[in-house]
């Protein structure tokens, strides 16, 4: 979500002192228009106090060894395509406190191609969560025993409290199916469809994150949408079949300088969502081909989803004909690998602040329906709150103090 503080805040001493506080540099202010495209936010306030603290990051972690004869074992009861994730073995960091729980699900792959891409997938999502020390469960991908993979699932999301500030984040990579009635999610043995999935996420009233990387997967996005969920799919339509694209690109864009659009040193869903699309578009431009395949974001519930191409920056500009509300907020503040300077934060400032943001994006909303005096005081004062959260994080007299 950009920031909303422009030139014209108050008189010019109003604005010398708003820059003071918030750490930048008195230079006027951030043009609107300059705001929108580079995704300014109040975390890159977070960032550039964090380095004049000069935060470190912690050591890595040790790697750990298969032994020979479990992987002598395994190796006769798995197909080819899956050596290299047996290959790859890094001990898991400490899980931290409160980084997301991963699900992932790996589909029938049918063609050994397609078996490949889907194991690199599932490398780097497990690359990823190790270097976010966020707990990753995957199904899909072991030798399969008398339990079917659609059972499993099954019983993993019910195992999962119901209630855990702790968000849970489960991602489909795959093939998917639709008939003009339901949409499926391909996997070995029996399928699943949007409204069975929808089913056992039912009881979780926990932080929600769902990104299905399968064709024909935009009809998931309407059965699972809710509050406090973000759900992505790689398509805009149940007919959009052909495989997909998108699932490289976005576990890619998660560790990628290139997609931290506001510059705080970390990847947000969305900022991975706008890169993978831009990489899925410049994919079938160059090769001269249709795009059979345009992802969305919903964040909402209101099931409907927002488009890649309607962003500038980090915020929509586009209108909906029926005025439906713009998603993006929420999955601008959900990130799996956090920047050192985040984990410096307690979980309570990063809550505070990111109601923050999203009070900041609402005022800004209603500001053609407020007087201009009640906008800018209520702006400043939004302003001056999140610049005390940043202007002395470890000082003893902060309450939302970093231990």
């Amino acid at each position: 979500m950009s920031a909303v503080w422009t030139t014209e805040v108050g008189t010019a001493e109003a604005q010398r002192r708003r820059e003071g506080m918030l750490g930048v540099p008195p230079s006027g202010g951030y043009a609107l228009a300059d705001q929108e495209a580079s995704g300014i936010t109040g975390r890159r306030l977070r960032a550039m106090r964090g380095r004049q603290a000069g935060l470190t990051t912690a050591g890595l972690p040790t790697s750990l060894c298969l032994c020979a004869s479990a992987v002598k074992k395994t190796l006769r009861c798995l197909p080819l395509f899956l050596l290299p994730l047996l290959l790859w073995g890094v001990a898991q960091s400490a899980p931290a406190p409160d980084a997301p729980s991963v699900v992932l699900v790996v589909g029938a792959a049918g063609d050994e191609e397609y078996g490949t891409d889907f194991v690199q997938q599932a490398d780097l999502w497990g690359r990823a969560c190790e270097a976010a020390g966020a707990p990753l469960t995957r199904i899909g991908l072991d030798p399969g025993d008398d339990s079917p993979d659609r059972e499993r699932l099954k019983s993993h999301l019910a195992s999962e409290p119901a209630d855990s500030a702790r968000p849970l984040w489960l991602v489909l990579i795959g093939h998917g199916t639709w008939d003009d009635r339901e949409a499926r999610f391909n996997l070995r043995g029996p399928d699943f469809s949007a409204a069975e999935l929808n089913e056992w996420l039912q009881p979780l009233r926990r932080p929600l994150a769902v990104i299905n990387t399968a064709s024909s997967s935009a009809p998931f996005l309407k059965a699972l949408a809710g509050t406090n969920r973000v759900v992505i799919a790689a398509t805009r339509s149940g007919v959009e079949q052909n495989v997909t694209r998108f699932g490289l690109p976005f576990v890619k864009a998660l560790q990628d300088p290139a997609a931290d659009l506001d510059r705080d040193g970390q990847v947000s869903l969305l900022e991975a969502f706008l890169l993978a699309s831009r990489h899925v578009g410049e994919f079938y431009e160059t090769a001269g081909r249709l795009a059979t395949e345009h992802a969305l974001l919903e964040d909402t519930g209101d099931g409907l989803g927002t488009p890649a191409d309607w962003f500038r920056g980090l915020r929509a500009t586009k209108r909906a004909k029926d005025g439906a509300q713009l998603d993006g907020t929420l999955a601008q503040a959900w990130v799996l690998v956090r920047s050192p300077q985040e984990q410096a934060l307690s979980p309570e400032v990063r809550i505070r602040r990111d109601q923050i943001e999203r009070e900041l994006e609402a005022l800004r909303d209603r500001k053609a329906s407020m007087g201009s005096d009640a906008y800018y005081r209520n702006l400043e004062t939004l302003l001056l709150e999140l610049a005390r959260l940043y202007e002395s994080p470890k000082s003893a007299d902060n309450p939302l103090r970093v231990p």
